[in-house]
């Protein structure tokens, strides 16, 4: 089992996660967070800290797209270790459904 970020993540990129996470698995993107599951160690810290309810398990049924988008990005998107600044707009996407053609291929700043 390995934790992953969903939808829920897509433009609110709280990332509250991020400093909570004791091996630094988190990578980012322009508008959403990934976990690289490779490197999770399934401790579950990140998931309570999630604002937008975006952290889950990756038993839970039909998360099987975005354990791909996970690993995928994961490889390609710089390591995140310290929160950095939430979208000013977070709070608006928060809880909206629909989001997955708003992702953003591109990378974030990283550290």
């Amino acid at each position: 089992m390995t934790y992953i970020v969903t939808e829920a993540c897509i433009k609110c990129k709280y990332m509250d996660c991020v400093e909570v996470c004791p091996v630094d698995c988190f990578y980012e993107g322009e508008n959403f967070l990934v976990i690289n599951p490779n490197e999770c160690i399934d401790c579950g810290v990140c998931e309570p800290e999630c604002p937008a309810e975006a952290i889950l398990p990756d038993t839970e049924d039909g998360l099987e797209e975005w354990l791909e988008i996970n690993t995928k990005y994961s490889e390609e998107w710089p390591n995140i270790t310290v929160k950095g600044e939430t979208p000013a707009d977070a709070d608006d996407w928060k809880g909206k459904e629909g989001k997955k053609e708003l992702l953003s291929t591109n990378p974030g700043k990283g550290d």
